[in-house]
């Protein structure tokens, strides 16, 4: 069987792979390297429709000769997507009240609902919520979105913005426990959710950065990756230690691993960027 990657023959050796299925498992498995996405498949110079797939994935290779796969770069096909969910907003704020539960149901079984339910998980959710039960407005949905549109498109750019908002959020993170002290709790919340949101902002356009090659250091991206998953314990840490109203823990996490940490591992971002010659 030839197969055959972007008109490319295939870069990497079968295993003992016996059906299509298997096969289409580890070109899948491979492209994750790569941020591709599959998007066009022939078996035999066949087109194989979404409706014939699970029929060609029994199919056993021995009676395929080629085998003709073509991807897309998952960022394209991200920013495709969002366009059209900014589409679905207007849409659904065109929708009469009691025609919106029809256009949430057919809304879900969408190419764009399927794709960012599986590549973007937090932004699946605020759409769901605001097509299902409007506890988001569209215009804050909106918002999200435009925002995330800005980080897909222009990654470095929208990299480079988060630097002042990260200073001034950090700058408040040492405040945090005279902040409970004295009782001033709502900016004491507000604190932690812009803290929060600031570092899931980071670690998506880290994920940009990365699939869209402009970083290029293979060990200090496994180091970055690492740091931000270990992150997430301090956060956990702090947020438990806010809940239980314990200032001493949450001055240390927040002044001596919080801050500091998430400013870490911003500069080790930025530098990787310049290193690979991004105009950043």
């Amino acid at each position: 069987m030839i197969i055959k990657i972007n008109e490319q023959a295939l870069e990497f050796a079968l295993d003992n792979e016996k059906t299509l299925g298997e096969v289409f498992t580890a070109v899948e498995q491979w492209l994750l390297k790569t941020a591709h996405r599959i998007s066009r498949v022939l078996v035999n110079g066949q087109v194989i429709g979404a409706s014939m797939l699970e029929e060609t994935f029994k199919k056993e290779i021995t009676g395929v000769e080629t085998l003709d796969i073509y991807t897309n770069v998952v960022s394209e096909l991200t920013a495709s997507c969002i366009v059209n969910l900014l589409e679905d907003i207007n849409e659904y704020e065109k929708t009469p009240f009691e025609e919106k539960a029809k256009f949430f149901e057919r809304w879900k079984e969408s190419a764009s609902a399927l794709f960012i339910y599986e590549q973007m998980p937090d932004l699946y959710s605020y759409f769901f919520n605001t097509f299902s039960s409007g506890d988001i407005s569209a215009q804050t949905l909106r918002s999200i979105t435009e925002e995330i549109q800005r980080e897909v498109n222009d990654p470095p750019a929208e990299f480079v913005k988060v630097e002042p908002v990260l200073d001034e959020i950090c700058a408040r993170l040492t405040d945090l426990p005279l902040d409970i002290q004295t009782g001033k709790d709502l900016r004491a919340s507000q604190t932690l959710q812009l803290f929060s949101a600031v570092t899931e902002k980071i670690i998506r356009i880290f994920y940009q950065l990365n699939s869209q090659g402009y970083l290029t250091r293979e060990d200090e991206i496994k180091t970055i990756a690492q740091g931000f998953a270990d992150f997430k314990d301090v956060i956990k840490e702090l947020l438990e230690a806010y809940e239980k109203h314990d200032t001493v823990i949450v001055g240390d996490l927040s002044e001596y691993e919080a801050s500091p940490r998430l400013k870490e591992l911003y500069s080790n971002i930025l530098k990787n960027c310049k290193e690979a010659g991004a105009k950043i």
